[in-house]
């Protein structure tokens, strides 16, 4: 079980330093000057130069990114001469050679160019955010999608099947963010006198005191709007399963036996058709955190996707890569975790 899960973090560590290297050379190679873009088009090339030399925008592509895995690993081997010009505060040191340190670190996402706050600050503010807005919307998602699957399959063929099957592709086929802006502009402009829901606005608030308040209506309509998509794609999976579950031998058994069909639905139906939901609530969960982005763009939701779009606009390299490396590590996260839930879900299925 241990080597297992070793293995499946080896390829998740292995696919992290490939999203890197994939992201530093398109953000690097681009024709953008980050320094000059970041300081201003009026700093003098003096200063701009020392800049430059400060981040380490100065040294060829591959330098700059040994620097960059040198901060976020976990663990590093150092000159004692180098460590104290590091900015990692914290650190420990397990053994030492005559010029080097064996040290164990957290990983150091360096600091913004724009704000010079650190980096994990940042994401460390917003990443809640975001993880409430995908939780809620997956929530809703899988609620919603199960009890229309479990409608659809109970009335197959008929009207109500259809105009549900009919709803469900439409949803899949419009983007986010499109519904986004519908939702925003529907609900939280034309309907905002009836609904009482603003049309951007973020988890927490400034009142008119100056302090932060939550604002749970500022989650209803993003969380809507992300939760569109997987609504249609559980839906129909769900009721694929279902249809399938009710005619397996042992559900026309227990109807032959005369359970009554919230008994066959509760005790038989809904546990052996959940391994094909789980894989695509799961899936969607891990993609949510990404397609954040566009929504949170669209209502100004102070998450981690709004943090990423405007890292990306004023191209704030330490802040868009800690971003995409968070973003990542959930990804690769939740994938492992799903392979054992397929295992306690289903006996038949061999880690």
């Amino acid at each position: 079980m241990l080597s297992l899960i070793f293995k499946r973090l080896a390829f998740g560590v292995a696919s992290l330093l490939m999203v890197v290297v994939l992201i530093s050379s398109i953000i690097y190679l681009s024709p953008v000057d980050p320094a000059r873009l970041t300081f201003g088009q009026r700093l003098d090339q003096s200063s701009l130069d020392l800049k430059k030399e400060a981040l380490g925008l100065d040294k060829p592509l591959r330098t700059q990114m040994a620097y960059y895995f040198r901060d976020i690993s976990p663990i590093n081997f150092i000159e004692k001469s180098k460590l104290e010009s590091l900015a990692y505060s914290n650190y420990t040191q397990l053994f030492a050679t005559s010029n080097k340190q064996f040290i164990i670190k957290r990983p150091y996402l360096r600091e913004s160019f724009q704000t010079g706050d650190r980096v994990w600050n940042m994401i460390k503010v917003a990443l809640p955010n975001t993880l409430i807005l995908a939780f809620s919307a997956i929530f809703l998602a899988t609620l919603l999608g199960i009890l229309f699957g479990l409608i659809a399959a109970l009335n197959k063929n008929h009207f109500i099947d259809r105009f549900l099957l009919t709803i469900s592709t439409l949803g899949y086929s419009v983007p986010s963010y499109v519904s986004a802006i519908f939702f925003a502009i529907l609900f939280g402009f034309i309907l905002k006198h009836i609904t009482g829901l603003n049309m951007q606005g973020g988890l927490w608030e400034l009142n008119d005191f100056g302090d932060e308040v939550l604002v749970l209506k500022n989650l209803i309509l993003p969380a809507i709007a992300l939760g569109i998509r997987p609504v249609s794609v559980i839906l129909q999976i769900s009721r694929s399963a279902f249809l399938d579950t009710l005619e397996k031998p042992f559900v026309l058994t227990a109807k032959a036996k005369g359970l009554t069909l919230i008994s066959i639905i509760k005790k038989h139906v809904l546990k052996n058709s959940l391994n094909p939901i789980v894989t695509s609530v799961s899936g969607w969960f891990a993609s949510l955190l990404s397609g954040a982005f566009f929504v949170e763009s669209v209502f100004r939701f102070k998450g981690i996707g709004l943090l990423t779009v405007n890292a990306l606009l004023n191209y704030d390299i330490p802040l868009l890569l800690g971003c995409i490396l968070v973003v990542c590590s959930f990804f690769i996260l939740i994938n492992v975790v799903l392979d054992f839930i397929y295992a306690y879900l289903d006996p038949k299925v061999s880690l």
